[in-house]
């Protein structure tokens, strides 16, 4: 029993936040949705205390909007706000590809195509969130090469304003990214263009801004 240490409290903050974030961007909690820190720690197992350090983080990062004293509640999906999210997260995506297809070996480059092949198969499929993952697999072995770390929060940060968007489009019969578009990124980075790279990389992030219209 040694082996067993006590969770951090720490971790319970990040269960909280990665599970409410996650509900918000999937739709099951929906814009204007009232949530209470007693409800999600008992639907979550949790106590009270992680749960309100999540919903700090969240209104933080603009997922979830809160008037003391009064309600606690999701943000409603405002375009400009995504437009202004993708906008940075795009430009840092250009910074971070700009860096690492230096740096990138063939495991990255597979790694990238076996996302696209996942990303591919589960637009076909018609399973959204198969697709919003196998996108950030893709992107994000460009993040991690890059070794940028303050780029990696920032997208952190303001990607799931634009997932939630992407969802619901996706959910009311929209196209997600191209599978395309990322074979061409995938193509550039194998072949060590840095330039064409990045063109391709701001021609996906100017896809999303152009969503949010």
């Amino acid at each position: 029993m040694e082996a067993i240490q006590p969770v951090r409290r720490t971790l319970l903050r990040d269960r909280a936040y990665e599970a409410i974030r996650d509900a918000i961007v999937a739709g099951d909690i929906e814009p204007g949705a009232v949530v209470r820190d007693a409800d999600l720690a008992e639907r979550l197992g949790l106590s009270r205390a992680p749960v309100r350090e999540a919903f700090a983080r969240l209104v933080d990062e603009g997922l979830l909007e809160s008037k003391p004293q009064s309600y606690t509640r999701v943000t409603p999906l405002v375009a400009a706000d995504v437009r202004d999210a993708a906008a940075v997260v795009g430009a840092l995506h250009e910074l971070v590809t700009r860096v690492a297809v230096p740096r990138l070996f063939a495991a990255d480059i597979e790694a990238m195509r076996a996302a696209n092949e996942r990303f591919a198969a589960a637009v076909e499929a018609g399973d959204v969130d198969g697709a919003l993952r196998a996108d950030d697999d893709l992107h994000d072995v460009l993040v991690r090469v890059s070794g940028n770390r303050a780029a990696a929060a920032t997208v952190a940060r303001y990607t799931p304003l634009i997932r939630r968007l992407e969802r619901r489009r996706f959910g009311e019969g929209g196209s997600c990214r191209s599978a395309g578009l990322h074979e061409r990124l995938i193509e550039a980075c194998a072949a060590g263009d840095v330039d064409e790279a990045v063109r391709v990389t701001a021609e996906i992030w100017r896809g999303l801004e152009e969503l949010a219209d």
